[in-house]
Order: C-alpha cells, then structure tokens, then sequence
C-alpha cells in the first residue's frame, strides 16, 4: 500500500523563547522487507540557526535542530511518500509461554532488535504488581507467545476506555491502568508492562495510522494525531510482531512507522529545551492519504 502523509505540529509560547533546541522524530523510517520510504521533507519554522541528521541506537531517523534567536511559535512539518508492505502473520511458528524465556538466553546479539533490552523496566515503563497480575490473568501454560501477546491486547481494548481528555503525556501506566481510560500512549505504555512482567519482550512504536478506512468499516481511533502501538518478541522463528491495543488488531498495511524504542522517551516525536518563562500551547494535524 502507497500512502501520502502529511503532519504539522505547531508550538506556540507564551512569553517569547530567546533560545531552544529539540530532538525531532517525525519522518517514516525505511525497514527491508516492511517498509519503503519514497520521499520525504520535513521543514521547520523559523529557519533552525544549526540542523543535524543522525540515527540513533535504535535505527530512528533524527534531526537535531538549534534556534539562538528570539521566536513566539515553532512549526515542524513532513511530507512523505511511504510504501508499507508488511502483512499480518497468517501462521503462528511462535514457542509456548514456558520457552520463550530459553530463545531469549540464548541471543548472543546486543544490537537494537535484541530482546534483552526490552525485557526490564526504562525510563518510563516500571513492573507494575497490579499490571503483572491483571496481565498473568489472562495467560495459560498452553498458550504461545503470539496467543499470549493477542489475548493482552484485545484485553486492555475491551477494559481500558479510549479517552483524549483523561491523560496527559506525563502520565504513567499505573495511573492510567488504575483509572482504566487514556490514549494509545497509555494503551502501549500498559501493555508493555504487563508483556515484560510476565517475561515476553515488549517495546514501543510510534507512527501514523491511515486516517480513510476501509469501506463499510469505523473510523480507527488515533487517526487525528501521531499513534502508538506495541512490538512483542516472540521467539527467534517469529521474532518481533506487532500488536496494537487501542484497536485491538495485528499491525500490518494501515500502520506507519517512525519510530521504535523502549518507551515513548525514546520515540517522543519532539524533545527538548527552551529558555523562555511562560507557557506554552501545541497543536498537530495528520493526514495519511493511501494513494
């Protein structure tokens, strides 16, 4: 599927900013095998006095942008043409719960797509008690990964409520968990602790969800704005697969990625520093055309 996406994020200060400086990771990425990237422009106003382009740890395309002088608002914007070829698994070849633990011990490998890295707690993802165990509820000794990973999420999309007003980016999984509502930030950050706590690597996605849907079918949720959704490890014949919780369905054509990390901080579209005094208001606008 070829898709045109549009995204545009505006920050707007309260009081003048003299300086800042931010980390951007807002364009699809290119990954062999599931997704192609054609073109892409991301431009930012005013005009940054410094820009770098570099890949982090993790792969993700990032961009580096500096402003020494004084500016009330901030634009960042992509354009980009994507070709998303990945399918959803039409076979499960993923182990039993009870040997998924063994694949893992014995992957010498510490490069990014290693699952030892996504197993413990990250900055903003800790083992919740409450979340392992609403998590290890759903589980039984037959199941494999690939079963385990699906029956969380549809879990959380049938018990959690979808709600852009009860969480703020800030939040944590525990609060959102407890309160049962929050976006697909709160959905992802939830599922992946209780993935971790019951031993099935799990990490973070960010991305652009196909805004027009299929004929006869709901528009999916999160299609407003940036989405997030889950990769789960599940053995070294299957490797990762995707999950997303907020719908409740396999990743595969509609999904975009940007980005993948441990948790959102390390996916966040925009990071950084100001040196201003007052507040500051965002808004964004995506649009993801397929062609």
């Amino acid at each position: 599927m070829l898709y045109d996406i549009t995204a545009k994020i505006v920050y707007e200060y309260e009081d003048a900013a003299v300086a800042g400086r931010h980390v951007l990771r807002l364009a699809p990425i290119d990954i062999p095998g599931e997704q192609r990237v054609l073109s892409q422009r991301l431009t930012v106003s005013p005009k940054p006095s410094e820009r770098a382009v570099r890949q982090d740890f993790y792969g993700n395309d990032t961009v580096d942008v500096l402003f020494n002088r004084v500016h009330e608002e901030v634009e960042f914007k992509v354009s980009a043409r994507v070709e998303r070829l990945a399918e959803s698994p039409s076979l499960d070849i993923t182990p039993p719960l009870t040997a998924l633990s063994a694949q893992v011990g014995q992957m010498r490998s510490l490069g990014p797509e290693a699952p030892h890295h996504y197993l413990g707690r990250s900055p903003r993802v800790s083992l919740y008690e409450a979340i392992t165990a609403y998590t290890a509820a759903l589980l039984s000794p037959k199941m494999t990964a690939w079963e385990a990973v699906h029956a969380i999420g549809c879990a959380l999309h049938r018990d959690m409520k979808f709600d852009p007003e009860a969480t703020t980016v800030d939040t944590s999984p525990i609060e959102a968990f407890e309160a049962r509502e929050g976006v697909c930030q709160d959905f992802s950050h939830i599922m992946i602790a209780g993935l971790r706590g019951v031993g099935i690597p799990a990490a973070y996605v960010s991305g652009y969800l196909r805004t027009i849907p299929p004929e006869g079918k709901e528009r999916l949720e999160g299609a407003d704005a940036m989405h997030a959704w889950v990769r789960a490890w599940c053995g070294q014949d299957a490797g990762w697969i995707e999950f997303d919780p907020t719908n409740a369905l396999m990743v595969a054509g509609d999904h975009v990625v940007v980005a993948r990390g441990r948790d959102y901080s390390d996916v966040s579209p925009i990071k950084g520093i100001l040196r201003t005094a007052g507040s500051q208001t965002s808004k964004q606008a995506v649009d993801v055309r397929p062609l």
